[in-house]
């Protein structure tokens, strides 16, 4: 197997086999029965012989019965070494895959933003699902029946020497012609199963972005576009998996008929030898049976072998996701801590970044500002401006090529960033809801919260009276995303979410924006209690949400270019005198 197999691959090959290695007394136990079925297999070529020789030729029933329950025994012992090695593989075949995913899951989730960038997620989760799969089945079967197989056509040689060395010449050439055809065309399988394993995640990708915004696809009518770009994708992996299969067939092809041809030149020179008195019809008998033996077994392995190819292909895929490297991470040394009771003061000094996405364009140029602990700041200005960027940065999703962010006067880089999320309660412009009940949804950021507390923030946020009125009212179960609610429940869910959180410091990107005007003025009436004590930064997409902040930020190319309260800005700086004659004279402009 190693030498059909790249170095890289061989190293994705023993990844997966460090996973088994937990589970050494299964796997050992699991090995064990493999032995004893093998050996049992190839016992029974004796057992024929003696069934020929001693059975039929003597024509003597207690010879024939002595050697009917010698095959017996052995069938008895074959069918329990089978079941235990067929449950033990199996199972480890599941318990490794399970780990194997939850391993990658808990890798994958400690990731930088930065790297879903560049790494569509629909891809990925191909690789977590359909690859592991394809491991499962390898590692609980094909592997197992690579051993077996190899160990077959190791003793059926040896048998077949000691049967007839003659005879065994034939099969000794036969075996060059049969291990040439499994490189050559197992290094062309290799190629093929890793770009079919590509393409397969590409129709997972495209399937799950189409479903996923399936409103969209359908108020625009492009189902018929959607569907011939589907139909591209569907046939490119078609396409590659007809020249992958294609190879495996001559491959198998080609096996059988050298196998079965070197087993037809076999039985002319023994069956010549049987009739000039040479050897008996029992040796003749057992050679017989070895040489299929060793025959099936070699089929079995350029089976396998290509199975164990594309296998090694998905454990390359599994193995690029476990090497990938956050860009976040705790610093290796001189970590600092938050204190305990955190006031919410936040320092940015001379900050600039750029997305991986687009580095040559800063979305956050030159940015100084400070919030005092307990401020509510409002951060306006155009769309792309890099208010939303801001939030990234606080939260530490990014660090900026250049300047300082600071929380309570502490570089945020060298603070765990467990340490540092515990400080903000966040609620997004499209809040995210997940799979669950209403409650766990709202428990989110606070698992310990009971019923009570949850039900006291939904109040706050005015969505209690709408959960109340739901299905199974708390415990009823969103779909997928939480479209099953409108854009106003989702907000307010997520508002109440982020006061479950109870932190220190609160990001609202423009969290009214999905409400209608009554919901919006309930939340506007249950701000100043929201907002109490925290530093609290609201992103305005309109400026009547903000006009008694303590501070509004205008925010233009990345750039802060005035700052100050609502009166003062009108006077004072262009930009927002614009901004807020367009929305209080009655025209309404989407300005982030």
């Amino acid at each position: 197997m190693v030498s059909v197999l790249s170095s890289r691959q061989r190293n994705a090959v023993r990844l997966a086999m460090r996973y088994v290695a937990p589970y050494r007394w299964p796997a050992l136990g699991a090995l064990l029965a493999l032995i004893v079925t093998a050996g049992i297999t190839l016992s029974m070529g004796q057992g024929i012989k003696m069934m020929v020789d001693q059975g039929f030729m003597t024509q003597s029933p207690a010879m024939l019965n002595r050697s009917i329950g010698f095959f017996l025994i052995l069938v008895v012992g074959l069918a329990v070494g089978t079941f235990a090695r067929f449950y033990l593989v199996s199972w480890i075949g599941e318990r490794v895959v399970a780990d194997m995913r939850k391993q990658v899951f808990n890798h994958l989730i400690n990731l930088h933003p930065g790297f879903y960038e560049n790494n569509r997620s629909s891809e990925i989760q191909s690789r977590l699902t359909t690859d592991t799969t394809l491991l499962q089945s390898v590692i609980g079967s094909s592997l197992s029946l690579f051993l077996r197989n190899l160990l077959m056509v190791i003793g059926g040689i040896v048998l077949l020497f000691f049967t007839n060395p003659k005879l065994t010449s034939i099969v000794v050439v036969a075996l060059p012609l049969v291990v040439a055809p499994i490189l050559i065309f197992g290094r062309r399988v290799r190629s093929l199963s890793r770009l079919s394993q590509d393409r397969i995640a590409d129709v997972g990708s495209y399937v799950a972005e189409a479903l996923g915004q399936i409103k969209t696809v359908q108020a625009y009518n492009h189902q018929q576009q959607d569907k011939v770009r589907f139909a591209e994708t569907a046939e490119e992996a078609f396409e590659t998996a007809r020249k992958r299969i294609l190879q495996r067939s001559w491959l198998i092809t080609l096996v059988i008929v050298l196998v079965l041809g070197a087993v037809g030149v076999m039985l002319w020179v023994g069956g010549m030898d049987v009739i000039a008195g040479h050897i008996s019809g029992g040796e003749l008998a057992a050679f017989v049976f070895y040489s299929l033996i060793v025959g099936s077994a070699f089929g079995t392995l350029s089976e396998v072998i290509g199975e164990l190819q594309r296998a090694a292909g998905a454990a390359e895929r599994i193995a690029e996701l476990l090497q990938a490297t956050s860009e976040i991470e705790p610093p290796t040394h001189d970590l600092l801590r938050l204190p305990e009771r955190v006031s919410g003061q936040i320092t940015l000094e001379d900050v600039s970044f750029a997305y991986p996405s687009r580095p040559e364009r800063n979305a956050v140029d030159g940015f100084s500002l400070t919030i005092q602990a307990g401020e509510t700041l409002a951060l306006v200005g155009p769309s792309g401006a890099g208010k939303s960027t801001l939030f990234d940065l606080l939260l530490r999703f990014y660090d900026p090529q250049q300047g300082c962010v600071r929380v309570e006067g502490l570089p945020i880089t060298q603070l765990d960033p467990l340490d540092l999320r515990r400080c903000f309660a966040m609620v997004s412009q499209s809040p995210a809801l997940f799979f669950g009940s209403v409650e766990d949804n709202i428990r989110y950021g606070n698992p310990n919260a009971t019923i009570e507390q949850v039900q006291a923030a939904a109040r706050i946020a005015h969505a209690h009276e709408f959960i109340l009125q739901m299905p199974d009212g708390y415990q009823t179960h969103l779909g997928d995303g939480g479209l099953g609610l409108s854009g106003g429940q989702r907000q307010r869910l997520a508002i109440a979410r982020a006061l479950l959180v109870d932190a220190p410091i609160l990001l609202l990107d423009e969290a009214t924006s999905a409400l209608d005007a009554q919901s919006e003025h309930l939340i506007q009436q249950a701000l100043p209690s929201l907002i109490k004590g925290r530093t609290t930064l609201v992103i305005a997409h309109r400026l009547a949400t903000v006009q008694n902040a303590d501070r509004i930020a205008v925010i233009d190319q990345g750039r802060l270019v005035a700052i100050g309260t609502h009166q003062q800005l009108i006077a004072s700086n262009p930009l927002y005198a614009r901004l807020a004659a367009l929305q209080f004279n009655g025209y309404q402009e989407e300005v982030v």
